[in-house]
């Protein structure tokens, strides 16, 4: 009886260590609305940004950026801006930077006073950004001229850039000197040496259509990219390989990646998140769909409370096309744009 538990635990062991070392059950835990605040303003809005260590929460607005404590949703700031599309901390410097897609410009700012201190000109249309703790650089992705822009943010000024042979949208990060932004217009992810800021390889998103948010797992290697035709595409950082597509809601555009809980969640402007849990690194599984409003396109992560944030406002009616705007937004109800907390 003792050999034969003895041969059971050997023949067992290779799978008790996989299912120990990185495998998990689907989170139980469901997302639900905690908050919900009305901010003055009648803009479009994009990005938001936490500072998770200040617990400040930073929200594109139009032509400002509106500051708010994470915790209470007061207001502590307004910036002005031109077309913002965003806000990229430096937490080194305790600095932040703002893109201005509608000046080809990046506002510099303390982050303890929310003084702007220094504006330094990009490539066109600047829209997101990411700063590489790796090579202590910022990454802007100019979409209207198919490049990087790289600023060395203890200098304030622009050290390089970066073709990238398509429109740039979310980027991120590896920590180790690797890049990775979509190119929307090419359904591919491009990956650069933040360094010697070299193409490193093109990779095909497969059935993925117009990618746009993009998260990663640094730790084990993965990229999760939200695209158009409402799929969620898992590859392998290093190789390309595609290891699973999801299906998520319609209009998307943010998605976030909580490397404490495994799960990826996409924001999507018809009015749903979808969560997405790591189950092992080749199998990967929807576990919620929330409800949220329509708009509420863009996300972010708060690491310390693990809660979203997204912002949307009421819709009125759509301009009718014209030469010089054939795809008209529709106009936003005065005194209706807000900032949604979930949390699980």
């Amino acid at each position: 009886m003792q050999s034969l538990r003895f041969l059971l635990i050997i023949l067992l062991l290779p799978a008790l260590i996989a299912c120990t070392t990185h495998h998990k059950l689907p989170s139980t835990a469901q997302f639900q609305l905690i908050k919900k605040t009305s901010v003055a303003g009648d803009g479009f809005w994009d990005y938001l940004t936490v500072d998770a260590e200040t617990r400040t929460l930073y929200l594109s607005h139009g032509s400002e950026v509106v500051v708010l404590n994470a915790d209470t949703h007061a207001l502590l700031a307004k910036m002005s801006g031109k077309g913002v599309h965003g806000v990229t901390m430096v937490p080194d410097l305790k600095i932040g930077f703002i893109t201005n897609g509608a000046a080809n410009t990046v506002s510099v700012f303390d982050a303890l006073t929310f003084e702007k201190t220094a504006e330094i000109p990009v490539g066109k249309n600047p829209d997101a950004a990411v700063y590489d703790p790796f090579t202590h650089q910022l990454f802007i992705f100019c979409a209207d001229s198919d490049e990087a822009t790289v600023i060395d943010p203890a200098g304030m000024k622009v050290v390089g850039t970066v073709a990238l042979g398509g429109a740039p949208e979310a980027g991120v990060t590896d920590g180790k000197g690797h890049i990775y932004v979509n190119l929307e217009d090419k359904s591919e992810i491009v990956a650069f040496d933040a360094k010697t800021l070299k193409v490193l390889r093109h990779i095909a998103l497969g059935p993925g259509e117009e990618p746009t948010g993009l998260a990663i797992d640094a730790k084990n290697g993965l990229l999760f990219s939200a695209c158009h035709n409402q799929l969620m595409i898992v590859l392998d950082a290093n190789t390309g390989k595609i290891l699973a597509n999801l299906p998520i809601g319609k209009g998307v555009d943010g998605l976030v990646f909580d490397a404490d809980r495994q799960i990826a969640i996409s924001s999507n402007g018809a009015g749903s998140l979808t969560v997405v849990q790591e189950i092992s690194l080749t199998a990967f599984l929807v576990v919620q769909t929330v409800t949220t409003e329509r708009g509420a396109r863009t996300i972010a992560l708060d690491t310390k409370t693990h809660h979203v944030f997204t912002a949307t406002a009421q819709y009125g009616e759509t301009p009718p096309p014209t030469a010089e705007n054939p795809e008209p937004r529709p106009k936003i109800v005065p005194g209706t744009f807000k900032v949604l907390e979930y949390g699980a």
